[in-house]
């Protein structure tokens, strides 16, 4: 079958998306969106979400964000087609592979256009084809995307900026900043594409920005971990603060 959205099961999406959010929270102190740019809702179109791709996490912090920031989209994300054969419960969560040759492309702009078809479709997708480095400039896009909005021109195009990083606590932090609309109207693909590219660049130089400061409070976080360094040390820790008559706190700069 070469439907993803047939194939998708909202029920197994929602279970999964569960897991993620367990299996996130075992691996990252948090995870947080920047409260200036969290996505827009774009009622009545369908959503095209263009991201950088740093890790191997990016999919499944995707379905996070689509569950967590997007509760009213039926999400659909793209994968290499080899690993979605290693990883095949994907399938039945909206995900549909796709070769790095001109077949994977004709591919991608054939199911792309076709999910658009639907207002509450949300379709996320790293058109950068490849694992990249944040800091790497120029952001380079394949075209697929651009092709895609030229054959469904009522969709709207959201820059999604992500970065994995390590602040005070001895787990990373996922961080996500969603950018304006990029204007699709009147252009042909190679100007669209370059748009895109542009938009993502803004938005990645901002989450750059915003990264550096380690300010917590410039995010909304969608999940917190536990904090601390766990086991004995930590036992040790909050024996002290009890003896002492204060609350403990097991992160490291008392913040959280």
């Amino acid at each position: 079958m070469d439907d993803p959205a047939a194939l998708r099961s909202a029920w197994l999406f929602r279970g999964f998306s569960k897991y993620v959010r367990w299996h996130l929270g075992g691996s990252f102190h948090a995870v947080r969106v920047s409260r200036a740019g969290l996505p827009e809702a774009a009622p009545g179109r369908p959503l095209i979400v263009c991201a950088n791709h740093p890790s191997w996490w990016d999919p499944l912090l995707f379905i996070h964000l689509c569950a967590r920031l997007l509760p009213d989209r039926i999400g659909f994300g793209v994968m290499d087609a080899a690993m979605l054969e290693k990883y095949g419960v994907f399938k039945r969560l909206g995900v549909f592979g796709v070769t790095p040759d001109l077949r994977g492309a004709s591919r991608i702009v054939r199911i792309g256009t076709g999910l658009m078809s639907n207002p509450l479709h949300a379709l996320f997708v790293t058109p950068q084809g490849r694992f990249t480095d944040v800091r790497e400039r120029p952001v380079e896009l394949r075209p697929g995307v651009a092709h895609i909005v030229r054959r469904a021109p009522s969709a709207v195009v959201l820059p999604l900026a992500v970065e994995y990083v390590f602040w005070n606590e001895s787990k990373p932090e996922a961080l996500a900043r969603f950018g304006r609309p990029v204007d699709t109207d009147n252009c042909d693909v190679r100007t669209l594409n370059a748009r895109l590219e542009d938009g993502l660049t803004r938005t990645m130089d901002a989450l750059a920005d915003e990264s550096r400061t380690r300010d917590a409070s410039l995010f909304h976080a969608t999940l917190l971990s536990r904090t601390g360094v766990g086991g004995v040390y930590d036992l040790w820790r909050r024996g002290r603060s009890l003896a002492r008559g204060r609350r403990f706190d097991a992160s490291h700069e008392g913040a959280e």
